[in-house]
């Protein structure tokens, strides 16, 4: 297996930002270069876990385990997107790279002293870009391993980890509550129709055992626009159930 990558540092060359500074100015960041490296690695970009599980997933808003899993399926997905729209970035980082070092070597050998200088600000440049997107992927990684590991915490057997739908109705009858509560004699008119309104509703349509009923009054099996290996898995789960009664 081959070693692991050493992480780029921005602050390991300081040529580019010094050669543009007075003397004095180039002097504090040289002094603040240990510091400036320390900060650099422990810098906060994405959440922590306890603004994960605070923040995110405060019991207000995501009042069941259902919601709270659900909401971090959401996460998850929308971190990994990133991560994949950023490992586009660094390919073409590194495609930029290998085109500029090309000009470099033609720059050099027609003495196009202007042009070599021009490349040699646009390679620091590009080095900026791949330490600074490589930091994010490294932490945008993490928070990932951080959403696997909470809904792990939460997926406690009770309820359907395959359809996002299938809990909603009880999750946002308790939601709407929290909200409701919430409102005081200051609060505005719409606030309180978006509250109270969805609530009454949600009331009125949902079932004992948290189903919906459709408009028409029929009670909805939860699986109108869910994906068919949704559906099937659901006909054979019912088909088991009935069997075992």
């Amino acid at each position: 297996m081959s070693e692991e990558k050493k992480e780029l540092v921005i602050t390991d060359d300081l040529k580019p930002v010094l050669e543009m500074l007075k003397p004095s100015d180039a002097n504090a960041i040289v002094e603040l270069r240990e510091e400036l490296g320390d900060n650099w690695r422990k810098k906060q970009i994405f959440r922590t876990e306890t603004e994960m599980r605070i923040s995110v997933l405060n019991d207000a808003k995501h009042p069941t385990n259902a919601s709270k899993y659900w909401q971090s399926v959401r996460e998850m997905g929308a971190m990994f997107d990133a991560l994949m729209g950023l490992s586009f970035d660094l390919r073409r980082n590194t495609i930029d790279k290998m085109r500029k070092e090309q000009e470099m070597k033609k720059a050099i050998a027609e003495d196009d002293k202007f042009r070599v200088m021009e490349l040699e600000i646009e390679m620091d440049e590009n080095l900026f870009g791949r330490a600074n997107m490589e930091k994010t992927a490294r932490d945008r990684v993490r928070e990932l391993k951080l959403w696997s590991q909470i809904k792990s915490e939460l997926d406690d057997g009770s309820f359907d980890t395959e359809y996002v739908n299938t809990h909603q109705a009880e999750s946002y009858t308790h939601n709407l509550a929290n909200r409701v509560k919430s409102l005081n004699s200051n609060s505005q008119p719409a606030e309180i129709i978006n509250a109270a309104g969805p609530l009454e509703t949600v009331k009125r349509l949902k079932t004992k055992d948290g189903k919906l009923k459709q408009f028409d009054g029929k009670v909805s099996d939860g699986m109108l626009g869910a994906p068919e290996h949704i559906k099937l898995a659901a006909k054979e789960k019912e088909a088991q159930l009935n069997a075992e009664n």
